[in-house]
């Protein structure tokens, strides 16, 4: 959410900007200022309905106003922090993530002036990024729930733990949160590990780059160079490239041997 408010206010002109996730579904607390004079806004409950955030949130698009005091189109609960930041034409674009509103963006002027198309586009255009931010956090949370499950060594269950495995590595580099992506990054080491007990005292030191890695992971799944380097955000060329030096760190041949030369190593599930 900082990250989004920068580039609001980068991207728009907007001096002021604020916003914040939901709590459940009716309610948003804003946690993020960036350019404002005050901290009247830090904390504001956001309820669906209510104000002109609210409205954005019950309708699920963005809604404006060039002069909030006297906006006749929205309810005024929070007309008193607006004030104090002396906010006048002020902008509401909600995250949308898979129909549902998961958060809010805020861009905001001290003087009433309609806000353009331009500025309206800039705005939603972040929001955008907000939305497949949060699409990639839930996707990493569903699988790093799924890979703390007790591995069993059903042939079965160990095709479903490579495949979680592969779609964790592919999703790690599109994390910015550094936290979260060194945590997935930790439960690919004991998925790969618990899959393969004893494999590390076998590695005999080889060390594979992380994108040499994330490559073998999707090739273990089955992907092609093509489908690897769509996952993984790569030129084909390459994706091909790490494979080359991933293939000779391993002693393989083949790209099969590599994969099952990384699993003898504990590397790969």
């Amino acid at each position: 959410m900082r990250a989004a408010l920068l580039r609001l206010r980068r991207t728009t002109g907007l001096p002021v900007a604020f916003g914040g996730l939901l709590h459940d579904a009716r309610r948003l607390c804003i946690a993020e200022l960036n350019g404002t004079a005050t901290g009247a806004l830090r904390g504001l409950a956001i309820c669906a309905g209510n104000g002109l955030g609210g409205k954005s949130m019950a309708l699920a698009r963005p809604c404006a106003v060039t002069d909030y005091p006297s906006a006749r189109h929205i309810s005024h609960e929070y007309d008193a922090a607006v004030a104090a930041e002396g906010l006048r034409s002020v902008v509401a674009v909600p995250v949308v993530v898979r129909r549902r509103v998961r958060g809010l963006l805020y861009g905001a002027l001290r003087t009433p002036v309609p806000l353009g198309e331009r500025t309206l586009d800039a705005a939603l255009a972040v929001a955008r990024d907000v939305e497949q931010t949060l699409v990639v956090r839930d996707e990493v949370q569903r699988l790093l729930a799924v890979a703390r499950e007790p591995v069993t060594r059903g042939t079965g269950a160990l095709e479903d733990v490579r495949e979680v495995h592969g779609e964790l590595r592919a999703l790690a580099p599109r994390i910015a949160d550094e936290e979260l992506r060194a945590e997935l990054l930790a439960v690919c080491g004991r998925l790969a590990a618990a899959a393969s007990p004893g494999a590390a005292d076998r590695a005999h030191g080889v060390t594979l780059a992380p994108r040499e890695l994330d490559v073998l992971a999707c090739l273990a799944a089955g992907a092609t160079n093509a489908t690897a380097a769509d996952r993984l955000g790569l030129k084909p060329e390459t994706v091909k490239g790490y494979l080359r030096s991933a293939m000779r760190k391993l002693g393989a041949h083949t790209r099969m041997e590599a994969v099952v030369a990384a699993r003898r190593a504990g590397l790969l599930p």
